[in-house]
């Protein structure tokens, strides 16, 4: 899953558009940004606005936090999740 300050209907559309396999979550009332703490003041253009950090959490099936990963780029990030995770299930075995 995955949240978004987006309106529901531009995720379902980005979603439909790249063939997305989970759901896009909308957060249009940033109320889930604000509780795992990525509202962050930010510097657009030289005027400072409240803005998303871009970060992953992977949340295990137990509704624990596994991993988190802050301020992170889109390049590489895919792998770096992957290893992470095959290396929380080599530690479990």
């Amino acid at each position: 899953m995955a949240a978004s300050p987006d309106s529901p209907r531009a995720l379902k559309k980005f979603q439909q558009q790249f063939n997305l396999p989970f759901t896009l979550l909308s957060d249009s009332d940033k109320k889930l940004a604000q509780a795992y703490g990525v509202l962050k003041e930010k510097n657009m253009y030289g005027k400072k606005v409240m803005g998303i950090e871009r970060s992953t959490f992977v949340i295990g099936p137990e509704g624990k936090l596994l991993h988190e990963f802050r301020g992170v780029k889109a390049a590489g990030h895919a792998a770096e999740v992957l290893a992470a995770l095959k290396g929380s299930a080599a530690d479990e075995r």
